[in-house]
């Protein structure tokens, strides 16, 4: 009995990694050729607008940087000129200079001497550089777990989008430096953080790992989607899924045109002249404008490094290249 029993266990074991599925093209244009550049070191982390490299090299959406962040701090945005990073204890540099808190920051952006802050506890703040007085405080409900792809918050003309750990979008009264808006993006399960949030031709278009919501011209729109990755570029939405779909749609949330590719995990997603897809089994998809047709090439990589794309730019591990 103990050796059937074994048996048994061995053979769900083994049908269970069988069984596994990958994506598979049994026809590609090669090697995809491209010139690809050495970083001079590991990605240690990243976030939606950079990433910190283990030697303290920066990488943001201008490209790789020389500034070096000091041991333990990691890069959290780059704005009005000013690298924003932090050591997650309380400590904010904006380049080289200092602010303290009592609690770590997640994300945070400036705008003249305005700093917006997300903290650890899910609270936001303003927070004025050149007095170094907070100018508003807000608190909303703890999060345990969230997805490393925490978005920064928003400046929009007299109004500033915070994004928070749970799920909302906190819109503030630059002038007043009072709450005026909630919107909840994404109210249910764990990571449901904002991982992307950005304003296309007027509308808020912002999302977590489950959900996207599209805020414009006094409408709202809502869509579940299991995302994988998602950018804008001009009034375009792009959306991989995890199971294996690349969707286009508009800023409020109409579907334009979707491709499926059975199995698929995408890694991330770029844009050069058209769409680009970094798939797990070592192939890099360029989809055309149209969504009519696809070029598949191969393109190996570690499916241990970690990968992040910026604009047209993909960044893996310790290498990059830019999609035409």
């Amino acid at each position: 009995m103990k050796y059937f029993l074994i048996l048994l266990t061995s053979l769900l074991i083994f049908t269970g990694c069988s069984s596994k599925k990958y994506f598979e093209v049994d026809d590609t244009l090669g090697d995809y050729e491209t010139n690809i550049t050495s970083l001079d070191d590991n990605i240690l982390s990243f976030n939606k607008d950079g990433a910190t490299l283990e030697n303290g090299e920066v990488i943001t959406k201008r490209g790789v940087s020389d500034f070096k962040l000091p041991e333990g701090f990691e890069f959290i945005n780059i704005s009005d000129n000013i690298i924003i990073s932090t050591n997650y204890l309380g400590k904010v540099l904006l380049n080289k200079s200092e602010i303290d808190f009592k609690t770590g920051v997640v994300a945070a952006t400036l705008k003249n001497d305005i700093l917006a802050i997300v903290f650890m506890d899910n609270s936001i703040s303003l927070y004025n550089t050149k007095t170094k007085k907070i100018l508003m405080k807000e608190y909303y409900s703890k999060s345990l777990a969230n997805d490393t792809r925490i978005a920064n918050p928003y400046f929009m003309g007299n109004l500033i989008l915070f994004p928070t750990l749970d799920g909302k979008i906190i819109v503030v009264n630059a002038r007043t430096n009072k709450v005026i808006r909630t919107i909840v993006v994404d109210a249910d399960g764990k990571f449901n953080n904002i991982i992307f949030l950005n304003v296309v031709n007027d509308s808020l278009i912002a999302a977590t790992t489950n959900k996207i919501v599209s805020v414009g011209a006094g409408a709202v729109n809502l869509k579940k989607y299991s995302i994988r990755d998602i950018i804008s570029h001009d009034n375009d939405i792009y959306i991989a899924t995890i199971d294996g779909q690349i969707i286009k749609t508009d800023i409020s949330l109409n579907v334009q045109n979707r491709r499926k590719y059975k199995y698929a995990k995408f890694y991330a997603l770029a844009y050069g002249n058209s769409l680009y897809a970094l798939e797990s089994q070592g192939y890099l998809i360029n989809i055309s404008n149209d969504f009519n047709t696809e070029k598949i090439y191969n393109f190996s990589f570690d499916q241990e490094d970690k990968v992040i794309a910026i604009g047209n730019t993909f960044y893996l591990n310790n290498e990059y290249f830019t999609v035409k």
